[in-house]
C-alpha cells in the first residue's frame, strides 16, 4: 500500500539532518541552503498533501449529497468554507486548493473506471514537489481558460513546458511565462484583453490637505509603455550623475521622488519649456514580434519592459508612432559582431543582446535595468566585444558574478543562442549549469 506521506518525511527528515537542535545562527552558508531547500521542497510536498485532501473534502461535500454533505454536517455551508476555516486561510485560498486537487487527482467514469488526472503533467511535478499550489494553480487557470479555443496537442506541450521551466522561478518570473504561453496559445485573446485594459486607463488627480497633488493612473501596455521607458531613462540618468558627484546617501533622492522628478520635469517640456535637458537619450520603446507573424497577422508581439503581451494590431499602431522602432538582427547593414576593433558595445549589438537574453540574463531584470558586458574582459583576457562574448546583466547580478566566482557560458549564436550561469563549487559542488536569458524567462513553443 503506497504512503502517500512518505515524500514529505523524508523532505522534513533532510531537513532537521541538517538544522536539528543546532541554533540557525550556526549553519554555515551551504548547509543553510540546503535546509532552506529542503524546507520549501515540504512545503511544496505539504501543498500536494492539501490540495489532494481539499478535492476529497470538496467531492464528499457535494451539492447532490444535501444536508449529508460533509461540508454541512461539519456547520459549514459549503467545502471552501471548511477549507478556510480549517487551515485559517481565505476563501480564494481555498479554492484555488479544491481546484488544483479537482485537476490533479485521478478521475473516476461512471463504470468505476480510474482515469489519468485531467492535467498530468502538473500532478506528477505536484506529487513530486517540483512545483507548488500556487504555481500549479497558474497553469491549470490559464489552459483552462483557453482550452476551448487551443489544440489539444497545443495545450498538452504549454503543459508540459511550464512545468518543465517552472522550478527556480520566482512568482512574478513565472506569472509572465504564463503570460506569454497563454498569448501564444490564445492570440485572438490578447486582442480582447487589450480592449477591456484600455477601457480601464484612467488617471485621478486631486489636492490633498497638505498642499499635495496626488495622482493615480493605470494604464494598458500601448499607452503606459512611453510612460515607463522615459521614467525609467530619467532615473537611471538621474542615479548615475548622483554616483558621480558622489554626494552622501542621505542628501539623494529615492526612487519614488526620481520618478516624480521624471513626470514633472517631462510635463514642463511638453508645456513649452525653452531648455532641452531632457536625459532621455536611449528611450526607446521596443516592440518585438516574429516577420511572419507581423505579415500574417498571427501571434503576438511583446514590448521590452512589460509583462502583458500586445496584440498584432497594436503592435502595428505603436510603430507608426514617434519613439518606436523594430528591428532585424543581423542584416547586411548592420555589424553585430566587432572583434577588437570597439570597446563598447553598439545600439544594434545591445538590441541583438536583448532579443537575446530578454533584460538580465540571470535574474530577468527589463532590459533598461541592465548593461552589455563582456564574458571574457576587454582588458585583461582580450575580450572581443562580439556577441558571443556579451551578456546583459543588472548592476546588482554583475556584481555578484564577479565578485563570487559564478563563470558564463554561450552556446549557439547569435540571437537563438543561449546563456548558462555556472555556478562557483562552493554553491553547487558538481557546477551545474543554469540556464538564464530569454530561453528560462520566456515562453517559446
Amino acid at each position: 500500500m503506497t504512503d502517500h506521506l512518505a515524500p514529505l518525511v523524508a523532505a522534513v527528515d533532510s531537513a532537521r539532518a541538517v538544522w536539528g537542535e543546532q541554533a540557525i545562527e550556526s549553519l554555515a552558508p551551504g548547509a543553510l541552503m540546503k535546509l532552506m531547500e529542503g524546507l520549501a521542497e515540504a512545503q511544496r510536498l505539504l501543498d500536494a498533501g492539501r490540495a489532494r485532501v481539499a478535492a476529497e473534502i470538496a467531492r464528499q461535500s457535494r451539492p447532490e449529497l444535501g444536508p449529508a454533505g460533509l461540508a454541512k454536517t461539519q456547520g459549514f455551508r459549503n467545502p471552501t468554507a471548511l477549507i478556510a476555516s480549517v487551515t485559517g486561510s481565505g476563501s480564494g485560498e481555498a479554492a484555488r486548493l479544491v481546484k488544483v486537487g479537482e485537476a490533479t487527482a485521478p478521475r473516476m467514469t461512471l463504470t468505476g473506471e480510474t482515469k489519468p488526472a485531467r492535467h498530468p503533467f502538473v500532478a506528477a511535478a505536484l506529487e513530486a514537489g517540483l512545483i507548488g499550489s500556487p504555481a500549479a494553480s497558474a497553469i491549470i487557470t490559464m489552459l483552462d481558460r483557453v482550452a476551448l479555443r487551443a489544440e489539444p496537442d497545443a495545450l498538452t506541450e504549454a503543459e508540459r513546458t511550464l512545468v518543465e521551466k517552472a522550478p527556480g522561478l520566482a512568482a512574478d518570473q513565472f506569472s509572465k511565462l504564463v503570460a506569454r504561453a497563454e498569448a501564444f496559445l490564445d492570440p485572438a485573446g490578447v486582442a480582447r484583453r487589450e480592449d477591456e485594459l484600455r477601457a480601464e486607463r484612467s488617471t485621478h488627480m486631486y489636492e490633498d490637505r497638505n498642499g499635495m497633488l496626488v495622482v493615480n493612473s493605470k494604464f494598458d501596455p500601448e499607452h503606459g509603455a512611453p510612460v515607463k521607458a522615459y521614467i525609467e531613462t530619467y532615473v537611471s540618468a538621474q542615479l548615475a550623475a548622483q554616483r558621480d558627484e558622489n554626494a552622501p546617501d542621505a542628501a539623494r533622492p529615492t526612487i519614488p521622488q526620481l520618478q516624480a522628478d521624471a513626470l514633472a520635469h517631462l510635463a514642463a517640456h511638453a508645456l513649452g519649456c525653452a531648455g532641452k535637458d531632457l536625459p532621455s537619450q536611449g528611450a526607446t520603446v521596443v516592440v518585438r514580434i516574429d516577420h511572419t507573424d507581423l505579415v500574417n497577422e498571427t501571434g503576438y508581439a511583446t514590448i521590452d519592459g512589460l509583462t502583458q503581451p500586445i496584440s498584432v494590431a497594436t503592435a502595428r499602431r505603436m510603430a507608426g508612432g514617434g519613439g518606436i522602432i523594430s528591428c532585424v538582427f543581423g542584416s547586411e547593414s548592420e555589424i553585430l559582431d566587432w572583434g577588437r576593433r570597439k570597446r563598447l558595445y553598439t545600439e544594434p549589438q545591445r538590441l541583438a543582446l536583448v532579443e537575446r537574453d530578454g533584460g538580465c540574463a540571470m535574474c530577468g531584470a527589463p532590459p533598461s535595468h541592465t548593461k552589455a558586458h563582456h564574458i571574457r574582459w576587454w582588458a585583461r583576457d582580450a575580450g572581443p566585444t562580439d556577441l558571443s562574448n556579451g551578456v546583459l546583466l543588472c548592476e546588482s547580478c554583475h556584481h555578484r558574478i564577479h565578485d563570487n566566482g559564478w563563470d558564463i557560458r554561450i552556446d549557439g549564436a547569435g540571437t537563438r543562442a543561449r546563456v548558462w550561469f555556472i555556478p562557483p563549487a562552493h554553491v553547487d559542488s558538481a557546477r551545474t549549469p543554469r540556464l538564464g536569458g530569454r530561453a528560462r524567462f520566456d515562453y517559446a513553443a
